[in-house]
């Protein structure tokens, strides 16, 4: 709970009751490092995060991926996590197909270009981190 900066107070309440959007996605994190998942899908993970729990929530999900037992598939409109989280592959994703897939390097594109040449509209970047 320490390294996620969650209060200790935060134990002994009911999950998320009460909680704000970035106390509620750090509690998911305490969440994935508790369970250890084989796989995590970590939908919109950065959405209403400020910068400094925009970090807090990314080192605590690098640190359970760093344990080499858990494959992640990272789902966002928005480049900035991957500035904290490195992923292995990018996809884009339009109308529920891969449209454009590539490694770290396609995120950059898209930070610079944007997705309306796929569509305009409803297109979602995934970064996906191997399990090592």
């Amino acid at each position: 709970m320490s390294q996620l900066r969650i209060d200790a107070d935060f134990a002994s309440r009911n999950v998320n009751e009460g909680f704000s959007g970035g106390e509620k996605k750090r509690v998911e994190i305490l969440q994935l490092e508790l369970f250890h998942p084989k796989f995590a899908i970590l939908d919109e993970t950065d959405s209403g995060l400020d910068v400094d729990a925009l970090k807090v929530v990314s080192e605590g999900v690098n640190r359970e991926h760093a344990k080499g037992e858990m494959g992640t598939l990272l789902i966002t409109h928005y480049t900035r996590i991957l500035r904290y989280i490195k992923p292995d592959f990018v996809h884009v994703f339009v109308d529920g197909r891969i449209a454009e897939q590539g490694g770290p390097e396609l995120a950059d594109r898209l930070e610079e270009e944007g997705y309306d040449r796929f569509t305009g509209a409803n297109a979602t970047a995934a970064g996906a981190l191997n399990q090592a």
